[in-house]
């Protein structure tokens, strides 16, 4: 797929679509609260200012219990379990975290949770038994069991070392676990402990995801249990051809040499294979994925009647996706059920749900442009489309067999909101059961049409209410409502809400923005901006949802600075021809966009044109540099956190799904790199990085700074030492974001 690229002079005269407020999106209401202006100190300092906002949320499989997790007043990273009641709407302290053990965390576990984004200390993660009378809960590499009618907390004695990936069984009668690079299971009843995997080790891991699958396949596992229990299905993985790469760990204290097999764009990835183990006699049967090596393994599942797994196969360049499934009864070959292909990419989603009371099966495809479900028989015959139109699902969150509906979220109702809605299973008129204006995010129950939504907006905190299966909330799980005692109350009254609008991009395609505008905004004044942009695929910054993001935002705000978000082409939820216009060249569309949106406001009476910032970390970073370099003509500034600088330096399954082979497109890489810009930078630039970032590695940094201090640039740079990506931890969200209102306040407003 190629782009003929529209010259860049002809976003000299923006093309504006109208910027009243339409009916699909938000109406929003000014918060009331204190006037108390907010200080960066108190951000990310407890208790939260987003006040009680559980995670982890879950029903019990019979329905009767909400659980969650929730941080603590004087420490908001430090989570203990808690319980609601159904039936009485009781709400009580499940299991104090300071019942367990606290440990260092090992290497593999620490560099799971950056994967996972997950940050914090205590009970991080539990599983419900199918009987709903017990938990298991891992922390710092051991395992608890939690009995319910005993109250009591149970250490299992699985043996020396750091578990990791720990799993109850789907009948709760064994438990699993990753050590040593090795599978295990331990039997509950018997105590016994048994080793399903012996050769881990080195470059063979067992049960474990690669890097890959972890960072950029939303796939943070490595095996899969049978639904009757009588085999797991497991990957094995071999990195030795995955190439070496020392790493060196700057921390404040000292340099920590790490050795990361890290799979560079055009570079070998891991060879995987997929066995099944049984759990009667350990043996292991390995599934055929053919013979081409050089594939990926986004996807396992099993479907309901156990002798049957399905897996979804992808093609190194990711234009072609296969569901196939084995039958273990046999030794045939497995069966291609489905085949999703694109000239571009196909991207992965969870949305595979196989019919327990037929042969029948639920499949997303963006085949027609937009994400949408299908149900298909296992033969893959398509039988019929469940959503059609040019708005996407985004999740098929529940099927309710017995009632014949099939629940969804999605932006039908707007794309900037998710909604919650349900279809006939049989096909028909597609129902809304979300209210709100904001973003739903549900949770059901195993064994009951009732669900948790997770919702939230621009103007809410998180909430948790429970429904029943016609969108009706039974109960307050968290209200979180802003009153007088809430954390974020005293600052609440300056809360400032963005317009939403629209512009067009050179293609003509739509592009959303928001527009947040000073406290104590005056018409007759003219303001300094800041552009906020992520701008890459998957994500989308202009929605009407909370975001702890845009606390620095609000704090700008009060400082006299206008923000303003745009998403550009290439963005999620909007379809593949708006996404996909970057395919082979990123750092082009992308540019164009928030060029066009500089151009929208300088348009405004209340901007001062000549005083625009753009700051934005990772992706954004990246397109932070490639704005200020390519058009030094409409930003006037620019921060750039942690961003990737040089697409050969970044992993394969992202970089190659965007800019192809390097092989096949170095001209494409060449043209996406910041580096060949460098010469268009003039002034006010701001780079940060952590100093052990195992993700967009340091020297996506260091190699600008090089190139910088060559041709004799002037710039600012401030390096994090033992910070990762995600740049976590109070004190150092602290320091950087004074930092970034200082630079921001020399660059445009002196």
């Amino acid at each position: 797929m190629t782009k003929k690229w529209i010259s860049s002079a002809l976003m000299a005269v923006p093309m504006f679509l109208s910027h009243a407020v339409s009916a699909s999106q938000p109406q929003l209401v000014q918060p009331l609260g204190g006037n108390e202006p907010l200080t960066i100190e108190r951000l990310y300092a407890s208790p939260a200012l987003a006040g009680s906002s559980p995670r982890g949320l879950k029903l019990s499989p019979d329905g009767k219990r909400v659980t969650y997790l929730v941080g603590r007043a004087e420490d908001q990273h430090f989570y203990d379990l808690w319980q609601m009641e159904v039936a009485t709407g009781k709400q009580s302290l499940l299991l104090d975290a300071d019942k367990l053990k606290s440990a260092e965390l090992s290497d593999e576990e620490k560099a799971r949770r950056e994967r996972q984004r997950i940050y914090g200390q205590g009970i991080m993660e539990y599983f419900w038994s199918d009987d709903s009378q017990a938990l298991l809960i891992p922390a710092s590499g051991a395992l608890y069991y939690y009995s319910l009618s005993g109250n009591k907390v149970t250490p299992l004695p699985v043996g020396e070392g750091f578990t990791t990936d720990a799993k109850l069984s789907p009948k709760g009668h064994y438990v699993s676990f990753v050590r040593d690079q090795n599978l295990y299971v331990f039997d509950l009843k018997t105590q016994k402990l048994t080793a399903m995997t012996t050769d881990g080790g080195g470059a063979i891991k067992n049960g474990m995801a690669e890097f890959v699958a972890q960072e950029e396949m939303d796939r943070m596992t490595g095996y899969w249990w049978a639904p009757d229990e009588s085999a797991i299905a497991f990957t094995r993985i071999d990195e030795s051809g995955v190439e070496l790469v020392t790493r060196n760990e700057i921390y404040a204290d000292g340099i920590k040499l790490t050795e990361q097999r890290y799979p560079y764009a055009g570079k070998n990835n891991v060879v995987i294979d997929l066995g099944v183990v049984t759990l009667a006699d350990k043996k292991v049967r390995w599934v055929d994925l053919g013979e081409d090596k050089d594939i990926y393994l986004p996807r396992v599942k099993w479907l309901p009647d156990s002798l049957q797994l399905s897996f979804q196969w992808q093609s190194r360049d990711q234009k072609t996706l296969d569901l196939r499934i084995v039958d273990l009864r046999s030794q045939d070959a497995p069966m291609t059920m489905i085949r999703e292909e694109s000239d571009a990419w196909v991207n992965l989603n969870n949305d595979l749900y196989f019919l327990k009371k037929s042969p029948q099966m639920l499949w997303a495809s963006e085949r027609d442009g937009f994400n949408h479900l299908y149900l298909f028989d296992q033969q893959g015959r398509l039988l019929k489309r469940l959503t059609k139109g040019d708005w996407a699902v985004d999740e098929l969150v529940h099927v309710d067999e017995q009632e014949g509906w099939v629940y969804f979220t999605g932006r039908k109702a707007s794309v900037v909101e998710q909604h919650l809605f349900r279809v006939p299973l049989k096909g028909g008129k597609i129902e809304q059961l979300s209210k709100r204006s904001g973003m739903h995010a549900p949770v059901f129950a195993d064994n009951q049409a009732i669900y948790l939504d997770y919702f939230n907006s621009l103007a809410q905190p998180p909430q948790i209410s429970l429904h029943d299966e016609q969108g009706k909330r039974l109960a307050w799980v968290e209200q979180n409502k802003v009153d007088k005692a809430h954390p974020l109350y005293p600052y609440f009254g300056q809360w400032q809400l963005p317009e939403f609008g629209q512009i067009k991009a050179e293609d003509g395609q739509a592009l959303q923005y928001r527009l947040f505008k000073p406290t104590q905004f005056d018409a007759t004044k003219r303001y300094p901006v800041v552009v906020r942009v992520y701008g890459g695929p998957h994500a989308q910054l202009v929605v009407n949802s909370w975001s702890e993001h845009d606390y620095f935002t609000q704090y700008l705000l009060q400082q006299g600075f206008i923000v303003f978000q745009l998403d550009n082409r290439g963005s999620a939820h909007r379809g593949t021809k708006f996404e996909q216009v970057i395919y082979k060249h990123l750092g082009e569309a992308e540019v164009n966009d928030q060029k066009a949106g500089v151009d929208y406001l300088r348009s405004l009476s209340y901007v001062d044109g000549n005083n625009i910032a753009i700051y934005g970390h990772s992706y954004g970073g990246y397109m932070a540099l490639m704005s200020l370099f390519k058009a030094p003509d409409h930003f006037k500034a620019a921060i750039s956190g942690a961003p990737v600088t040089d697409w050969s330096l970044y992993d394969t399954h992202y970089t190659e799904r965007y800019l192809s082979h390097p092989e096949t497109n170095a001209e494409g890489y060449a043209a996406s790199s910041v580096l060949p810009y460098v010469k268009g930078y003039q002034s006010g630039l701001l780079m940060y990085h952590g100093m052990a970032d195992d993700n967009v590695l340091f020297e996506n940094s260091t190699r600008v700074y090089k190139a910088l201090q060559d041709e004799g640039k002037l710039f600012q740079m401030i390096d994090y030492p033992g910070s990762k990506h995600s740049m976590r931890g109070e004190k150092v969200r602290t320091h950087l974001y004074r930092s970034l209102a200082d630079f921001l306040e020399k660059q445009l407003k002196h």
